[in-house]
């Protein structure tokens, strides 16, 4: 007789059993546009393969420089999607230091063109290629952002500080991810990812406002390289014999790492709130010793 699947550390087990919240891990995640449409372009020059060889010496190299520019152009296009997604999942961002969309318009257009030559083409039609390929790449994939996000009134080197301090951290989240690809646990994925999350909310709060960083570096640097290292010997060790002595130390770690980083978040917010009412307050004085009232007053 069928089973419903459940536990400690399902989504569907006993309430309460969870000390930690659940949380589904696509909660706030957008679809990627890094797919079909990025892939054919890795396979649409390929043909050119065939050119090559069955041409002369002028034909070989010409299709082969089309078929790099095209698989450059393919590459820039994907990593800049990648970039994009980046900057669109933070609510402080610095736009893209190169303009990798922008530069695989180009590179197609340039591909384009150069195919053209190699077809024997007049001087006219490789022009015409190379502007609609170039077109027609900015239309399908757009642009990329042009300028910074949430910015304004920040100061530039604290900005850059945490920039370096989330990305540090998100390459530890990263090890903590390839790492669990060896295990096949859903609950343990699943409780990785929950924490994960809780880390992520933690890195936000910290963007938006960078003088939290200070009472945030030891989490985003020590806590979580103790996390990742702590995970890859979990996994090794489970990996071996399952041991599940193992396995419920580990579960029992991510739930006091993401109590505390949920802690940590909650603390930042109530400083920076209580931050606003003392700059408020101070506003109030200075308007009374200026003979102004506020509006509350005014009531």
């Amino acid at each position: 007789m069928a089973q419903k699947f459940g536990g400690k550390y399902s989504p569907d087990g006993p309430a309460g059993d969870n000390p930690a919240k659940p949380r589904n891990a696509y909660n706030g995640a957008n679809r990627t546009r890094i797919g079909g449409r990025v892939n054919l372009l890795f396979i649409a020059p390929l043909p050119l393969i065939y050119a090559a060889f069955t041409t002369g010496p002028t034909g070989l190299a010409l299709n082969l420089i089309a078929l790099g520019l095209l698989l450059l152009a393919a590459w820039m296009t994907r990593e800049g999607l990648r970039a994009e997604e980046a900057y669109e999942a933070r609510k402080v961002a610095r736009r893209p230091g190169v303009p990798r969309k922008i530069l695989g318009s180009v590179l197609t257009g340039l591909g384009l063109a150069v195919a053209g030559v190699a077809a024997g083409a007049s001087l006219l039609e490789p022009i015409i290629y190379a502007i609609t390929g170039a077109v027609l790449h900015s239309f399908a994939f757009g642009l990329d952002p042009m300028k910074s996000k949430g910015m304004e009134g920040i100061d530039t080197f604290q900005t850059d500080r945490v920039a370096r301090a989330v990305d540090a951290a998100e390459q530890h989240l990263q090890a903590m991810t390839d790492a669990m690809k060896r295990v096949n646990d859903r609950q343990v994925k699943t409780r990785v990812e929950q924490f994960q999350m809780t880390a992520r909310d933690l890195f936000r709060t910290v963007e938006e406002d960078p003088r939290d960083l200070t009472a945030a570096r030891k989490y985003l640097s020590v806590y979580l390289k103790g996390a990742r290292d702590a995970t890859v010997k979990f996994v090794d060790i489970f990996g071996r014999n399952g041991d599940t002595k193992a396995r419920t130390d580990y579960l029992t770690l991510l739930d006091d790492l993401e109590q505390n980083f949920a802690a940590r978040t909650e603390k930042l917010l109530l400083d920076d709130r209580s931050d606003l009412e003392v700059e408020i307050e101070v506003l109030r004085d200075r308007l009374e010793r200026e003979g102004l009232k506020s509006a509350g007053q005014n009531e």
